[in-house]
């Protein structure tokens, strides 16, 4: 071979023809650690059991590194066991093809190739094939080699939390918490020999975000969703009749897309408010209120007609205190209904309408999973958003109603912010066009959009699609739920995860449904 030729690494399953080189290098790696290398007939029992889960990775042919692990039932050992109880004293019986936990028994790389990052990659290699075959997690117990050099001063926890935070560096623990795992405890006695480590070890954990705990043939939880957005012209419609011709319209444009989801803007049915516009504006938002029951009603049919969830933008409703209400309905396809009141009412809604808040802040189960819904000005509170981030909700939709730019960029900026900080999509929808003859609804401008998270598995802008402002239209896009799991547990930054609870936290009041 040219000396000059470039090295050729490839990771692949281990074979049994690997040994002469496997056992060379396991010989190299473990000659400090007063540890015995595997002998060829546990490696032959492994590929006979397990074969996929032999991992080794090879320079120009040579075996340099390798991982082997087990599939094994994890409640069978619990957090409190030995080495040799989980690998069955070299017999490898402990192996379950139907267990939930990949378990590694041993990793190792060449001490002449460490430089080369190879670790990593068998790691990778490992958690692949735990995404495969949809295991719950993976498993290990860690030796802290360094341990023995600070037995003196320091237990094995205080140990174990000076390396987390970097005061000390130990060469395999440190190596596994850099590749994602996380330590459960410390296990006592647990590798026999290992003077290194005082016979202490980590139990280590990385847990698969893509397990699935049982197949399902029907109503399987959608992990791509696909939305539809109404940017609504206001125009004169003499009858509710008129007015749900067009949203049905729409609705059926974006149902022929195979929509999960549609959303209307907030007050879209203004315009039913013409006739009344002779009477005080209190007056008058509250005429309107008269046709929300039937309103309701009607998406409620065209959801199930249609095969999409209806997201009803918003219309006033009166509670039965008396109270004018501004509420959103979300009209499942499945022919079952939720409703939230918008909680914060502009000073202009108070002042013109008497307008009261919401008291409910709740994420909704669909069958594309939690939703969240706020209706415009709410999206200006993060406290909100956040409450419903912590409930599970993935998507969160905000119907909203603008006059000005400025309005709408509060909106726009708001909810793309809230995007960033909870680790979700943010679907907004507005309406376009004039109402000459409706007090407080003259004009209005909208762009509606859907926003996502800013990491490499989004677009750079955090937008994932938007409308022509000011233009009627329909917008429809796919987003991947996937996306927001692997951002909650890999992201560049881990905005829910990195939270300070022990310095802050929000706490949701105990209030009275409205």
């Amino acid at each position: 071979m040219d000396n000059n030729s470039p090295d050729i690494i490839e990771l692949r399953h281990l074979e049994i023809e690997d040994y002469v080189h496997l056992r060379a290098s396991m010989d190299k790696a473990y000659e400090q650690a007063e540890l015995g290398a595997w002998e060829e007939q546990d490696i032959r029992r492994l590929l006979e059991i397990f074969p996929e889960g032999q991992l080794c990775i090879t320079l120009n042919g040579k075996v340099v590194a390798s991982a082997l692990s087990l599939i094994i039932r994890y409640d069978r050992f619990g957090d409190n066991h030995t080495y040799n109880q989980i690998h069955g004293n070299n017999t490898f019986d402990t192996h379950d093809p139907e267990g939930d936990v990949l378990y590694g028994i041993d990793v190792f790389v060449h001490p002449e190739y460490r430089g080369m990052r190879l670790g990593r990659r068998l790691y990778e290699g490992r958690k692949e094939l735990c995404e495969n075959l949809n295991l719950r997690a993976i498993m290990a117990g860690g030796r802290i080699p360094n341990y023995r050099n600070y037995a003196q001063t320091m237990s094995p926890r205080e140990y174990i939390e000076k390396v987390q935070g970097k005061e000390i560096y130990d060469p395999t623990l440190t190596f596994q918490l850099s590749n994602g795992f996380h330590v459960k405890k410390v296990l006592k006695n647990y590798l026999e020999g290992d003077v290194e480590s005082l016979e202490f070890a980590t139990l280590l954990e990385w847990n698969n975000i893509y397990y699935q705990s049982e197949t399902k043939v029907l109503n399987v939880e959608r992990t791509e969703v696909r939305v539809g957005l109404v940017q609504w012209q206001m125009r004169p419609f003499d009858s509710v009749e008129k007015l749900m011709e067009q949203a049905e319209y729409f609705i059926d444009a974006v149902s022929d897309y195979k929509a999960d989801f549609v959303l209307f803007p907030e007050f879209f049915n203004a315009p039913l408010m013409s006739p009344h516009n002779h009477l005080p504006e209190a007056r008058a938002i509250r005429a309107l209120a008269g046709f929300t029951d039937t309103l309701r009603n009607r998406f409620q049919e065209l959801a199930i007609a249609y095969n999409v969830n209806i997201i009803t933008g918003s219309m006033p409703q009166v509670a039965e205190d008396g109270r004018l209400l501004n509420v959103s309905f979300l009209c499942r396809r499945d022919g079952t209904s939720e409703s939230f009141h918008k909680i914060h009412p502009t000073p202009s809604e108070v002042e013109a309408w008497g307008m009261a808040g919401g008291n409910r802040i709740e994420a909704f189960d669909t069958d594309c999973g939690k939703i969240g819904i706020l209706v415009c000005y709410d999206v200006e509170f993060p406290e909100v958003c956040r409450i419903l981030a912590d409930q599970g909700m993935r998507i969160l939709f905000v119907p909203f109603l603008t006059d000005t730019q400025n309005g709408y960029m509060r909106v726009r900026h708001c909810a793309q912010a809230r995007a960033i900080e909870n680790e979700c999509y943010v679907v907004i929808a507005g309406a376009v066009g004039n109402l000459p003859n409706v007090n407080n609804m003259d004009i209005q401008y909208a762009q509606s959009a859907i926003f996502t998270p800013s990491d490499f598995s989004f677009p750079t802008n955090t937008v994932k699609t938007e409308a022509t402002p000011n233009t009627e239209m329909v917008l429809i896009a796919d987003i991947d739920l996937n996306l927001l799991k692997e951002l909650h547990s890999r992201g560049s930054v881990r905005n829910m995860k990195d939270r300070r609870s022990d310095l802050y936290r929000i706490v949701q009041s105990e209030k009275p449904e409205s």
